[in-house]
């Protein structure tokens, strides 16, 4: 993957349930690159949201590939619900399970790329045993579970600290997502720590203007 090239994972939970097939359409249009989509089943977080058939309608609607955010514990026992594809991405929290090694081993074998997904509160070094497993490495930059959140500001730092990480150890390769309040402002802040993919929601592309116009204002932020 270029990854001088940012990309965009568009969060459905941020968006309208009355706009969602326009919206889609527009984001096709524009080559948005990822549909976010928050799986949580109110136990590992405080909220519930997107059940299956829901994803299974996003699918009939478009072919951008889906972005899955499994905020679920035990998420080894509900990855084939999903049907996920080679084009999908699946994120895995790292304090969601006991055994996330095998867990990530598993969700590898659906073929999709695979995400290490570690919370505001997680240290750096709970990712240094399993960077043989994964794909990439998603940062949450506020508590999951709701939108509209502002930034923890100590995960300014750790970003910065963990792409110096994975430089030192040879895997600097490895994506770097970040989600949480990923404004214009904090998108570009991000892009210069090396981050390439970012969760944009209502801090952003979804703030209530022209969804058209965001996608370009934010692509433009993090090209």
């Amino acid at each position: 993957m270029n990854k001088e090239q940012g990309k965009i994972s568009a969060s459905l939970m941020c968006l309208k349930l009355k706009d969602l097939e326009n919206d889609i359409k527009i984001m096709e249009e524009e080559k948005v690159d990822y549909l976010h989509v928050d799986v949580m089943d109110g136990d590992f977080v405080p909220n519930y949201g997107f059940g299956t058939d829901y994803i299974n309608g996003i699918r009939e609607m478009t072919d951008i590939p889906l972005d899955f955010h499994l905020m679920v514990m035990r998420p080894e026992d509900k990855l084939e619900w999903f049907k996920l594809r080679p084009q999908d991405r699946v994120c895995i929290h790292y304090e969601s399970t006991i055994h996330v090694q095998r867990t990530l081993v598993r969700a590898k074998s659906y073929g999709s790329k695979v995400m290490l997904a570690i919370n505001p509160g997680t240290p750096l070094y709970a990712v240094e045993e399993v960077l043989d497993y994964i794909d990439g490495i998603l940062v949450l930059t506020v508590n999951p579970g709701f939108a509209g959140q502002k930034i923890v500001r100590s995960c300014i730092s750790k970003v910065e600290r963990l792409k110096e990480f994975l430089d030192e150890q040879g895997y600097g390769d490895l994506e770097l997502a970040v989600d949480g309040n990923i404004s214009y402002e904090n998108a570009k802040l991000f892009r210069n720590m090396g981050a390439n993919i970012f969760v944009a929601g209502s801090s952003s592309i979804f703030d209530g203007g022209d969804l058209r116009v965001n996608i370009e204002k934010y692509r433009d932020v993090i090209k």
